[in-house]
C-alpha cells in the first residue's frame, strides 16, 4: 500500500485532503505542524508527501522540503506544496525548495487525484 505523508496544520484542511484521498487506497499519515512531519517522514519514508507551506513553529514547509530533499534516503520522494501563497515567485520558491508541483489553495480534488496519479502509480 502507498503511504502519504500529510503535513498541514490546519485541521480542516487535513480532513478535506483525507477525506479526497481514502478512496485511493493509500495510508494517509498526518502531521500538525513541519517538525511533526520531518519526525514520521524519517520514521515512515512515505511515498509522496503533501506539505503545507506556511506553518506555526520554527520550521515552515520551504524549511521541511529542503531538508526532505537533503536526506540521503527522501530526496527522491516526490513533495507538492500546497499553499495559500499566490504572489509572484512563490511557486518558484517552493519548486527550488525542491517540490515536485506547487498547488494554490483552494484546489480542486480532482487536481490533487491527478498529480497523485501522476507522481505515485499504483
Amino acid at each position: 500500500m502507498k503511504s502519504i505523508l500529510l503535513v498541514e496544520d490546519h485541521a480542516d484542511i487535513r480532513r478535506l485532503i483525507r477525506m479526497t484521498l481514502e478512496f485511493e487506497g493509500v495510508q494517509i499519515v498526518e502531521a500538525a505542524d513541519a517538525q511533526q512531519g520531518w519526525d514520521l517522514a524519517r520514521e515512515q519514508a512515505p511515498d509522496l508527501v503533501l506539505l503545507d507551506v506556511m506553518m506555526p513553529g520554527p520550521m515552515n514547509g520551504l524549511d521541511l522540503c529542503r531538508a526532505l530533499k537533503a536526506h540521503p534516503q527522501l530526496r527522491e520522494v516526490p513533495v507538492i506544496m500546497l499553499s495559500a501563497c499566490d504572489a509572484p515567485g512563490d511557486a518558484e520558491r517552493g519548486l527550488a525548495a525542491g517540490a515536485w508541483r506547487y498547488l494554490v489553495k483552494p484546489f480542486s480534488p480532482m487536481q490533487l487525484l491527478d498529480l497523485l496519479h501522476d507522481l505515485v502509480p499504483a
